[in-house]
């Protein structure tokens, strides 16, 4: 079967254009046409860039053939999630209340994807300042999940993983506060990593001390995610969590070379939970028999971390409520009502309960830590089960296996919150599909700042499986 421009890795394409096999310009014009042919169908972009793109196309072309330097992502499509700042184009944060907002500055993540080369396609899709785990909104609407359209992409990033799973630019900066990079991962088969504090200088941060979420890649591959990585990583004044953090070589961390021979992985396919989707630890039991095969020494988890929900639900909600108060009271009618509402339920915390919060986010970054004394890495499933339907509320119980378990974030996705109160990187991999047919994610989770070393599982995982080759039926 014939490889489309738009299925080729950001890694093929990058090598493809200095080698001067294909044009900036007719890569990004593939992309395009799909993007313009898909749209409808998936609703996974707020902003299209058209022509903005077609000119950073032709001037990486015309740079090419001038034998000038080249960034590691010279004329690589690429989009990013719509509340990344963009200069010159249009940053919505999913919001009506800044649908004509033009930036004047890039972030520094979208500043460094410019200077490594890649070309901006568009701003992909996200609820309203990134507040779920779905992706629906009153400014676009609902966005599609790309294996099956009657399914949430997931959230807060659904945009993102979306776009990347349709071939729709083949990689994508996204965002994680609680898990926003690595739910729309799973839910669309994508690799998803929410790398370690200051990594990636986060220079939108309110609280650039205090801070729990992160500027992300979306890709198809380990590889693509550290090419990512490498060119958005290194200190920046903006973020005192970047400052003196090294940058590691992620491109050789990410290349499929050895086996794991002596590392040691805890796994669980609970983490707080009390049911999990016989599908995806099926999946999960299967991913850590492949680890073991691999050489890994594997062991499951006995004694559950300190709860931690309610922590990241204090923080989480308390921030939203410092931000946007003002903006429920002046103009809450045309927000997003779940949003609106735990702005609202964050009222009944005082400045102590959010102290008390902060101070289990230390005790609980302690016991954490405390694991990679003895293990290099821990693992879980990503999500309880697969992509929930599109029409999905944040407020309604969810299911699985058709048994009603409860509330949304603690069911679904326990296993992906605590590591943005911690820091620690985790990364969504793809580890097979459900009797539904949608992807199933396996979430890798590795020492402090050690991105590196979460790259080199990834890779080696990934290379003994072909799940990462499969495209939705579009």
């Amino acid at each position: 079967m014939t490889t489309e421009l738009w299925q080729l890795t950001a890694e093929t394409l990058g090598g493809m254009i200095v080698r001067k096999q294909i044009s900036p310009v007719e890569v990004t014009q593939a992309v395009l046409a799909r993007i313009d042919a898909l749209q409808p169908k998936l609703n996974c972009f707020i902003t299209v860039c058209h022509d903005h793109a077609l000119a950073q196309a032709r001037w990486a072309e015309e740079t090419v053939m001038r034998g000038n330097a080249l960034g590691s992502l010279h004329g690589v499509p690429y989009h990013v999630k719509d509340l990344v700042n963009t200069a010159g184009v249009r940053t919505t944060f999913g919001s009506l209340l800044h649908e004509d907002n033009v930036p004047k500055t890039d972030a520094v993540s979208a500043a460094r994807m410019k200077a490594a080369g890649g070309i901006l396609v568009g701003k992909t899709t996200t609820p309203e300042f990134g507040h779920k785990s779905l992706s629906d909104g009153p400014l676009f609407g609902k966005c599609h999940n790309a294996w099956d359209q009657r399914r949430t992409s997931g959230g807060s990033s659904g945009g993102a993983a979306v776009a990347v799973a349709a071939g729709l630019a083949p990689i994508g900066i996204a965002t994680d506060g609680g898990g926003s990079t690595r739910i729309p991962a799973a839910c669309n088969g994508m690799v998803g990593l929410k790398q370690s504090n200051g990594v990636i200088p986060h220079s939108q941060a309110a609280d650039a001390f205090g801070n729990y979420t992160y500027v992300t890649p979306m890709t198809r591959t380990v590889m693509d995610t550290a090419l990512m990585l490498q060119a958005m990583a290194g200190e920046h004044a903006s973020d005192p969590w970047s400052i003196g953090v090294p940058v590691q070589d992620y491109i050789a961390a990410a290349r499929p070379e050895g086996d794991l021979r002596g590392k040691r992985v805890l796994f669980t396919a609970r983490l707080g939970n009390t049911v999990v989707a016989r599908d995806v630890e099926s999946a999960f039991r299967a991913a850590i028999l492949r680890l073991e095969s691999l050489g890994a020494i594997v062991e499951e988890l006995k004694e559950m971390p300190p709860a931690n929900y309610e922590v990241w639900q204090i923080i989480n909600h308390s921030t939203w409520r410092a931000r946007f108060a003002d903006m429920v009271a002046r103009d809450g009618n045309r927000m997003t009502p779940s949003l609106v509402r735990q702005v609202q339920m964050a009222a009944d915390w005082s400045a102590a309960d959010y102290q008390k919060a902060m101070f289990a986010r230390g005790d609980l970054f302690r016991h954490i830590q405390g694991w990679f004394e003895c293990y290099d890495y821990f693992v879980t499933p990503t999500m309880s089960r697969t992509a929930l339907p599109v029409d999905h509320d944040l407020f309604d119980p969810i299911e699985i296996d058709g048994q009603v378990v409860g509330e949304l974030r603690q069911n679904l996705f326990p296993y992906t919150m605590p590591f943005n109160i911690t820091g620690h990187p985790a990364m969504s991999v793809n580890c097979g599909f459900a009797s539904d047919g949608l992807p199933i994610g396996l979430q890798l989770v590795g020492r402090f700042r050690d991105e590196a070393s979460v790259l080199r599982l990834g890779a080696l995982y990934e290379a003994s499986t072909d799940w990462h080759r499969r495209w939705p039926a579009l």
